[in-house]
């Protein structure tokens, strides 16, 4: 089959200003599957090489670029923050005809989709969460330089460059397609978390939930007590944060387990 027929760009306006939400999707039939990126993240980047290993090749599949990030608009408008990137989410699944998909989240992208999951249950048939934010985040320690640092205007003028630097190359060559004020915005966001906090309302869904924790990362906070939930918690070997990248064969060999 020509790669123009297996995998395209798609789009769904998600905003009153016409903004756009842009995804690549793999043609296939059953369940759909939904991949959604972390802050400075691209979806395509950080999953197409899992999502077509053998053990999960042939399901249609969108990679999702929320707005702000990777092909998605930068409306200067919005929030960017979580409950608001999952409702815009929820526009462009509606708009591409999902429902009762299993969705997959990376870090930030993990929140954005257990608020999907929470407010629009319709959506989301089974949850796959890779090291997802649970908590509201910290501001950086004293001494050290984070996103939420600086101002907005001192971000959109300088502290992005800053940060790209410090992140080095892998983060910084998806993070740099992120507007900045998009970024700044969504780094807020995860400081101020939901409400409840992500990790409650993943404790209380209903629908089947995987949380992946990469070997060398740090332990997971109130691991017992997200299994007491029923939440599956899988500890995946030679991974770190960046789960699907540091050992694709095992992540998609979890995102396939039933």
């Amino acid at each position: 089959m020509p790669t123009e027929e297996r995998e395209k760009m798609r789009d769904a306006v998600v905003g009153p200003d016409g903004s756009r939400i842009r995804w690549v999707e793999i043609a296939g039939s059953g369940p759909v599957r939904v991949c959604v990126h972390g802050a400075g993240a691209q979806a395509a980047a950080y999953f197409t090489h899992t999502m077509t290993l053998p053990p999960l090749a042939g399901r249609r599949t969108l990679m999702m670029d929320l707005l702000g990030f990777g092909l998605s608009d930068r409306p200067a408008n919005f929030s960017y923050r979580l409950d608001d990137h999952a409702d815009a989410l929820a526009r462009a699944l509606d708009s591409a005809g999902i429902s009762d998909a299993e969705v997959i989240g990376h870090s930030m992208g993990g929140a954005v989709t257990i608020a999907l999951a929470s407010r629009r249950p319709d959506l989301v048939s089974r949850l796959i969460l890779a090291e997802a934010t649970l908590d509201p985040v910290p501001p950086p320690a004293p001494g050290n330089v984070g996103i939420t640092s600086f101002t907005e205007a001192e971000f959109t003028t300088g502290g992005m460059a800053q940060i790209l630097d410090q992140v080095g190359p892998l983060w910084a060559a998806t993070m740099r397609l992120a507007d900045p004020t998009a970024l700044h915005r969504s780094a807020f966001g995860l400081r101020a978390g939901t409400s409840p906090t992500a990790r409650k309302l993943l404790m209380a869904l209903p629908i089947p939930r995987t949380f992946l924790v990469g070997a060398l990362s740090q332990p997971l906070t109130g691991r017992s007590e997200l299994e007491a939930a029923g939440v599956r918690v899988v500890t995946i070997p030679d991974a770190g944060h960046n789960i699907m990248l540091d050992n694709p064969q095992a992540f998609a060999e979890q995102v396939a387990h039933r």
